[in-house]
């Protein structure tokens, strides 16, 4: 997300450049987690890079759509379609520290 230097120079911008980000980074969550939904997969098998590509390859499309909102609608949809269509592979090395398995609690020491 182009996130590894932030170019706003004063502390204020700089937590609004940061809280953009984390809005971005959500939106496109929630697209992955309809995405996901709308076709029965677990979010966490959808490419977060491959939706943010066809975001992206989506864009110039949408903003030559206009006001039906019908159109928008079918457009969304066939946004969810391709996003949902960039698969990753099973990773069973990949380590999630965030994950908690049923039952399992936390310590903190």
């Amino acid at each position: 997300m182009q996130m590894e230097i932030l170019r706003c120079k004063t502390p204020e911008l700089v937590r609004k450049e940061i809280w953009t980000h984390i809005l971005a980074y959500n939106l496109i969550r929630t697209v992955i987690a309809q995405a996901a939904s709308k076709h029965g997969i677990e979010p966490r098998t959808v490419s977060f890079k491959g939706a943010i590509q066809t975001l992206e390859a989506f864009q110039p499309v949408v903003a030559v759509l206009g006001r039906p909102l019908t159109r928008r609608h079918h457009l969304y949809e066939q946004r969810l379609d391709a996003v949902a269509t960039h698969r990753v592979a099973h990773r069973p090395d990949r380590f999630e520290p965030r994950r908690k398995n049923e039952g399992q609690t936390t310590t903190h020491g």
